[in-house]
């Protein structure tokens, strides 16, 4: 009879989910062990786009300069082009990902991390690698098949796919983070709303030289409006750039009712030559594969024990490329909160605040990403390109928008609007950065509802509010240029203050949960040179903020107050999970 395997948290799957998940608590130095039905990481690029939340987090626990050398910079991601082939005629373009000059200021105003490219097959090496460095049990062809939970832990089944056999895995929490297809979401019973398979999308990644298409107008995704380009999932052909100038993947549509096609090399091959233009190109085709476009997310995100993740609670296309950026958070989120409950520092019920926070969060990007998808029609409608027709008159169609008529100047006016307003897709700034939590870790201050002055989709609007993210302000420590949110994190409190505000940081020393302090101002441990953080702090220098593990505002009070130690334990009673 095998021996139970025991460890603090099991987590299924090593996807971006369960890899930051496993990074995150390794970090905390809570023991987990990893399973992963397969037999190694990501072998395909699949999600890439990283955006600068992401980024933090990955700042946060240590890796985020591994992932710069990794990946294809902003700068190369910007250009994105809708043409009718790479070698064939350009139709407009949007400066797209903080590559804006105006958005890159705000992206630059936002945050100390740049956002990037990483291939998810480059990503997850880098967080599974830390993991494991870090404590965490990683183990490959290990198929989870089953679990049942009890008041105390959570005992999984899971087989050995090389020897054959079966044992458990006995655990305080377990984490699914499984994919799509999530069976731990299953067997957990997470009710989930919206549906899957609503079109088909081909994936096929292969290799050339497209350097002489594209150097010259670098980008992350190049559209191609093309005969049969409206069928499927993402609403266009897509030539998407693995690593400049030579690796790259297809997302090409098919009738989802009448099922995938024969993926065949030639197949791959001709999908290829077609979205390229070029058949005297070189090229190479490395894999191909069929997908669903999904339009489902998870209520719940949890069943006594068990906790679920990534794509396991919110199952969307690639549009604005959220997937893999909201697992990590997702996983970020839950991590710091298993922490202080395994240790004894939380009541349970702080994880509780898991749902609370991030269902809201996987919604609202599952309804976003499929919404771009809908903003892709005006493009074709511009050019009457969604009518059934011949290839002939759609070609001609695109042909009319050069002549020098009134109907071909209206015709162009109205391409270039439906291209540019593909920048809710390609520049939602706000979309990235403007998460709020409401939920009982987070101690509102009675200061009304928000309001925003600009879209909040688009547009990325810095609060101290309890439930917001604490904006980025550079500060000097001698002569160390920090970030506000390099002072927080870590797996602990902040608490942050001014100069008058020592009888916070009296609160904070007088608590028995751990709670860094920083003091920002003139002669203290920061300064702040530029004036920015007392633009942004919205609180006077003798009031306090402190600040969750995950850099999210938990409490916030404008001023001194006489009774800081019992509005500060009481604050903390609360997140805690103990009032």
């Amino acid at each position: 009879m095998s021996t139970v395997v025991e460890t603090d948290v099991l987590i299924v799957g090593s996807g971006p989910a369960g890899a930051s998940a496993a990074l995150a608590l390794s970090t905390y130095g809570v023991p987990n062990v990893v399973v992963t039905r397969y037999a190694s990481l990501a072998d395909t690029p699949r999600a890439h786009i990283t955006n600068q939340r992401t980024m933090e987090v990955l700042r946060d626990l240590g890796v985020e300069q591994e992932v710069v050398a990794r990946a294809t910079p902003q700068h190369l991601m910007g250009n994105t082009t809708f043409c009718t082939s790479l070698a064939g005629e350009e139709l407009g373009r949007v400066r797209s990902w903080g590559n804006d000059p105006l958005v890159q200021a705000a992206h630059e105003l936002a945050s100390p991390t740049r956002m990037c490219d990483m291939p998810q097959h480059l990503m997850e090496p880098v967080l599974v690698d830390a993991a494991v460095a870090r404590g965490t049990s990683l183990r490959f062809e290990t198929e989870y098949l089953s679990h049942t939970q009890d008041a105390d832990g959570v005992t999984a089944t899971v087989r050995d796919r090389l020897r054959g056999d079966t044992y458990e895995i006995r655990a305080k929490y377990l984490i699914g983070a499984d994919g799509g297809r999530s069976k731990v979401a299953e067997d957990a019973g997470l009710p989930m709303g919206g549906q899957m398979g609503v079109a088909g999308s081909i994936n096929i990644v292969f290799e050339a030289d497209l350097a002489k298409y594209t150097a010259h107008r670098p980008s992350t995704l190049y559209w191609v409006l093309a005969p049969g380009a409206t069928v499927g999932g993402i609403g266009a052909g897509l030539v998407r750039c693995v690593r400049p100038w030579n690796e790259w993947l297809i997302v090409w549509g098919y009738d989802v009712t009448a099922g995938a096609p024969d993926l065949t090399t030639e197949y791959a091959e001709s999908v290829v030559r077609q979205l390229v233009g070029d058949d005297e190109i070189p090229v190479t085709i490395k894999s191909s594969s069929a997908w669903t476009v999904n339009e489902m997310y998870a209520e719940t995100y949890s069943n006594g024990r068990v906790f679920c993740a990534g794509d396991a609670t919110h199952r969307h296309p690639p549009s604005n490329g959220l997937g893999s950026n909201t697992s990590i958070q997702d996983s970020y989120n839950l991590a710091w909160k298993l922490k202080l409950v395994l240790d004894g520092t939380a009541s349970p019920r702080l994880l509780d605040t898991y749902t609370a926070e991030r269902a809201p969060i996987g919604r609202q990007i599952v309804t976003r990403a499929n919404q771009s998808i809908g903003e892709t029609a005006p493009i074709f409608e511009a050019l009457d390109g969604l009518s059934p027709q011949t290839p002939e008159q759609l070609w001609a169609n695109i042909a009319a928008r050069k002549d020098a008529t009134e109907a071909a100047e209206k015709q162009r006016a109205r391409l270039r609007e439906a291209i540019a307003f593909k920048v809710y897709e390609f520049n939602a700034h706000g979309v990235d950065l403007n998460q709020r939590y409401t939920s009982a870790a987070i101690v509102p201050d009675c200061t009304g509802e928000e309001t925003f002055a600009r879209d909040p989709e688009l547009h990325h609007q810095p609060t101290t509010r309890p439930g917001a993210r604490i904006p980025h302000a550079w500060l000097t420590s001698g002569t160390r240029t920090v970030s506000t949110l390099d002072t927080v994190g870590r797996g602990r409190f902040t608490l942050l203050t001014g100069i008058g505000g020592e009888g916070w940081l009296r609160a904070a020393e007088a608590q028995d949960v751990e709670i860094a302090t920083v003091v920002v101002g003139p002669g203290q441990e920061y300064e702040d040179p530029y004036g920015d953080w007392a633009r942004l702090s919205e609180i006077s220098d003798a009031g306090a903020l402190l600040v969750r593990p995950d850099g999210f505002v938990a409490f916030r009070h404008a001023t001194a107050a006489p009774d800081a130690p019992e509005l500060l334990a009481d604050a903390l009673r609360r997140i805690l999970g103990h009032a």
